[in-house]
């Protein structure tokens, strides 16, 4: 941190403005404004690409204690619009720090806002929702008119189709560790690093394949599954992810979809999508197995969700399936299982680096249905 103290407001677009102090690249960002309740992992947090054109919020009150290193990214990139933190760490204590989280913000030109008392903001967001704002600092901090005006005037999180925006441009090939024993065709909506890394310990060699892809690219991998990923944006906009994902089903090619992965399988099923009040952030999430009852405290990213009761079975154009997860918290459906053709997906994130690591077994399971179909 410097010692200059650059002045700086988090705006939302119904009028309610935060005062704090400039907090990484300096200007004006817009986004939706969304709170994360993980108390670590906010490297992962923010190179997550699900998180396109999202102002996060950081409800644990100190944030870059441990600073910023080159292992942990999950993609190339940081991919927030802008962050908002309490107490930022005056200089990270970690063995394995390369640099401070605030270098790396200003180094990526990513504006963000301190000293805000963000659990006045988080209680804002969960009484009236999440919405479009806009942090200004610096040359970007003008009259409050003109920032809520600003605000106001950028597109809305429903209807967003980003998943584009953050795919792989080619595909390119995660080789298993050791002897491969299964192939696998990832569809990159947003994919983090973790994620094949988990499947490739697992003897799996992972392609992963743009967004475009076609269902003859897919078949060209020659590959014993399907995986599809998580992502940003509405469900609503990938009509071409779930045509691909129908394809898949009728070729009943095992398939395992995590995120906005869920959301895909279960439109191609025919369940709808809805956008949630302020969706679900961070490491501490629980979801029930209706199968077994088992509780799994989850990572979860997402700010729409599918439609559907706990335990509900439904007879979709690919024979029997069933809401196989929920979360207690709200009845949020946590995820969905074919009963008839091998292909599941949940809600939230079995890969999760910085935890909990409760719902890693899936992955096994994934294997299982590979294994079966040869």
């Amino acid at each position: 941190m410097t010692g200059t103290r650059t002045p700086a407001a988090l705006v939302l677009e119904d009028g309610r403005i935060f005062r704090g102090t400039a907090y990484g690249a300096q200007g004006s960002t817009l986004g939706e404004v969304v709170f994360c309740t993980g108390m670590t992992g906010y490297q992962e947090t923010l190179t997550d690409p699900s998180y396109r054109r999202q102002i996060v919020v950081q409800t644990a009150p100190q944030i870059g204690n441990t600073g910023w290193n080159d292992e942990d990214d999950e993609s190339k990139r940081i991919w927030v619009a802008g962050y908002v933190v309490r107490d930022p760490a005056r200089s990270p204590s970690s063995w394995r720090a390369t640099r401070s989280l605030d270098d790396e913000l200003q180094a990526q030109g990513i504006v963000g806002i301190s000293d805000v008392d963000t659990r006045t903001l988080t209680r804002h967001i969960r009484e009236h929702g999440a919405m479009r704002a806009g942090v200004f600092s610096g040359d970007g901090l003008a009259g409050p008119d003109e920032m809520i005006e600003a605000v106001t005037a950028s597109p809305a999180m429903a209807g967003a189709d980003l998943a584009g925006e953050v795919t792989t441009a080619k595909p390119y090939v995660v080789p298993a560790a050791g002897q491969a024993r299964f192939r696998v065709a990832a569809l990159d909506l947003g994919i983090k690093s973790n994620t094949p890394r988990r499947m490739a310990e697992r003897g799996i060699e992972v392609h992963v394949l743009p967004a475009s892809s076609t269902v003859d690219d897919l078949l060209a991998v020659e590959a014993d599954g399907v995986f599809l990923s998580n992502g940003p944006g509405d469900p609503q906009t990938q009509d071409h992810a779930t045509e691909l994902t129908k394809s898949v089903l009728e070729r009943e090619i095992p398939l395992f979809g995590i995120c906005f992965g869920n959301q895909i399988l279960g439109r191609a099923l025919g369940l709808g999508t809805y956008k949630m009040r302020y969706g679900h952030r961070g490491l501490n999430i629980p979801v029930i197995d209706a199968a077994t009852g088992r509780v799994a405290i989850t990572a979860q990213n997402h700010g729409f969700a599918l439609e559907g009761e706990p335990g509900q079975r439904f007879e979709s154009p690919f024979g029997a399936a069933q809401i196989s997860h929920h979360c207690p918290n709200d009845d949020t459906v946590e995820g969905v299982r074919c009963l008839d053709v091998p292909a599941f997906s949940v809600q939230y994130h079995p890969e999760a680096a910085a935890g909990p690591h409760d719902a890693d077994p899936l992955f096994d399971e994934f294997v299982s249905l590979m294994e079966a179909r040869n």
